[in-house]
């Protein structure tokens, strides 16, 4: 569990959007050019994951701390009780500069810029680890409700408004909604219920649920996953039940302008990429 102690090892930071100082001085008569890929993790803190699946999360942000890459993490969970969206860390890694570009610039600018950029990979993943390790260790499974759909939509706005050419949402949510529109649960919220996707899907357009992720790619942890206080009974649950959920996430998505590339019920069997 090395890695897991790497990434979450860092102090806590405040809620920014700028976490990674840029390298780009205005001397150097460059600018970065648009970032090609941006992460958003998306934390729902209703859901409480176990160390494995906190691992899996903090194994997928990895690879994209690196240039060219920009992050964001974001918190989610009931707007009833109190409970926001939130920011807790964003960065960009910058892109490097051209070589055509760099032969024009003075040597000790360009030693300043790559000493910089060495080290931005790192401040991003402090920033991240921090954000991590406050988002799991703030999560609960005694909230009541949970806005999974009006948050998601929510925060679809920000993804969309991303600059970057390719989009990555990571999504660690039980994705069991639990709201004033529609349940999830079965009885006593110890079960997952059986629902119908295509009725599901309807109640979501009644209620201006869907949103636009400007084409980005989801991968999501934690399908279907249960308090582990739950009772025994809640542990199994059947394939009927976990294909009809699935299905309905692949559709509303899908709706949504964004593609599902795979669902972890409740462990990804692939990386993300």
């Amino acid at each position: 569990m090395m890695m897991l102690a790497v990434v979450l090892s860092a102090p806590a930071l405040a809620a920014t959007d700028n976490a990674v100082a840029s390298c780009y001085d205005a001397r150097l008569g460059v600018k970065p050019a648009t970032v090609g890929t941006e992460l958003f993790v998306l934390i729902d803190q209703t859901t409480v994951f176990d160390p494995v699946l906190q691992q899996q999360v903090a194994n997928s942000v990895r690879p994209f701390m690196r240039a060219d890459h920009a992050f964001s993490v974001v918190t989610f969970s009931a707007f009833s009780q109190g409970r926001y969206t939130q920011v807790l860390a964003a960065g960009t890694i910058e892109p490097a500069i051209g070589q055509a570009a760099r032969d024009d610039i003075s040597k000790p600018l360009l030693s300043k810029f790559d000493a910089c950029a060495k080290r931005q990979p790192q401040v991003a993943m402090q920033a991240i680890g921090s954000a991590l390790r406050g988002a799991f260790a703030n999560a609960s499974a005694d909230l009541a409700k949970s806005d999974v759909m009006a948050s998601i939509k929510s925060i679809s706005a920000r993804v969309k408004s991303s600059p970057a050419r390719r989009k990555v949402v990571l999504i660690a949510s039980d994705m069991l909604e639990n709201s004033s529109v529609t349940t999830f649960y079965g009885s006593k919220g110890q079960s997952v219920r059986q629902i119908d996707p295509g009725k599901e899907l309807k109640l979501v357009a009644d209620n201006d649920l869907f949103g636009d992720f400007g084409d980005a790619q989801v991968y999501v942890v934690g399908a279907g996953l249960l308090a582990p206080d739950a009772g025994k009974k809640s542990t199994y649950r059947d394939p009927k039940t976990m294909r009809a959920l699935n299905a309905f996430w692949n559709a509303y998505f899908q709706k949504s302008q964004a593609t599902v590339v795979e669902i972890g019920q409740p462990a990804l069997l692939n990386d993300v990429r």
